[in-house]
Formats: C-alpha cells, sequence, structure tokens
C-alpha cells in the first residue's frame, strides 16, 4: 500500500480525470507509478512527456536496449516495481523469459553484444557508484565500437530517469498491480 494518499481512476475529477482517461487510451492502462502523483496532476503529464521522449522518442537506441538500461538499472536499486514492468517490455523484443531473468539477476551473465554488454555495465555503474564512472571505462569503448555520441546521451538519460523513478516508487510504496504490469503497449 503506497505510504501517501492515492486518487483512484474512480475518484478522479477534473484535470487528474482528463489525465487518467489520456493514459488510459494513449498506453492501454493506468500504472500504479501514475496514480502515485494523483495529488500533483500536472507531474503525471511532465513526466509521462519525459518518460515518452526517453523511452520511445527517435533514437539511435533500440527500444529493446532502452528497457535493457531499464531492467539493468532498477535491478541495481532493487526495485521490482520497475523490473517487473520493464522485464515484460523488454521480454516483447526479447521474447525471452528466461534470459530476461537472469539480466534481473546479474546482467553479466547474459549473452549480450559487445555493444549491449557495455551498456549494461554502464547502466549498472553509473546506478551504484556515479562518482566513479570514467569515460575509458565505457564512453570510449562504445565510441570506438561505432556508437554514437547521441546513443550515449541517450543511454545515459535511460539511466538517469530510471534512477529517479525507482526513488519515487520505492519512497512513495508503489506496489506492484496485480497483473504484474503486463498489457502496455510497447511499440
Amino acid at each position: 500500500m503506497a505510504f501517501i494518499k492515492v486518487i483512484e481512476h474512480s475518484e478522479a475529477a477534473g484535470e487528474l480525470k482528463e489525465v487518467y482517461d489520456h493514459l488510459l487510451k494513449t498506453r492501454g492502462k493506468l500504472a500504479e507509478v501514475h496514480k502515485i502523483q494523483s495529488l500533483n496532476p500536472k507531474s503525471i503529464i511532465d513526466h509521462m512527456e519525459l518518460y515518452m521522449t526517453i523511452m520511445f522518442g527517435k533514437s539511435p537506441l533500440k527500444r529493446y536496449q532502452r528497457e535493457m538500461i531499464a531492467v539493468v538499472v532498477s535491478a541495481a536499486n532493487n526495485c521490482e516495481y520497475c523490473q517487473v514492468h520493464h522485464g515484460a517490455a523488454l521480454n516483447h523484443f526479447w521474447k525471452d523469459e528466461e534470459k530476461v531473468a537472469q539480466l534481473w539477476l546479474d546482467y553479466k551473465s547474459v549473452e549480450l553484444s559487445v555493444i549491449d554488454a557495455l551498456l549494461c555495465g554502464y547502466a549498472f555503474n553509473l546506478t551504484s557508484s556515479p562518482g566513479d564512472v570514467k569515460e575509458s571505462d565505457y564512453l570510449a569503448p562504445l565510441k570506438k565500437l561505432g556508437l554514437e555520441e547521441r546513443a550515449i546521451l541517450d543511454a545515459s538519460l535511460v539511466i538517469a530517469y530510471f534512477n529517479f523513478v525507482n526513488r519515487l516508487v520505492l519512497g512513495l510504496g508503489v506496489a506492484l498491480e496485480e497483473d504484474k504490469g503486463v498489457g502496455y503497449k510497447y511499440d
């Protein structure tokens, strides 16, 4: 149960009802991470705009790479809510539940391309030891492999975004939905 008051869709009025209805129409469902912000409807709008830009906007990073990074960050932060949600999204692309589950446990044990392994290492280390990340550890090798600097920026944005959301979820007691976060629009 959430640590603060949450206004449910059935109780929503005015701007909040409009926001909820829009989310139902565009995302297919209303997530608990949206509802935790119900006392400040504008924050839901701004949050979703940032989310859609980072996770669905045009980028040299593929959608699965963004979801993969989300899972690694959320695993590093021990955020089950985001691991489950974004694990389901990643499985939409990978179609391999075992591989996704292994990524939750230890990204280093998963067979990944060199670029994907470096992105996961960057995500994990920027999350767990942000002050210790050096350009030579991840960014220089990614550039050497031909990853565009825009892709590196976008990876950093995904990492930063999920650190933000993990703290929102963990800090306010957001509970995982009964359906375990399945059924959203992933493309």
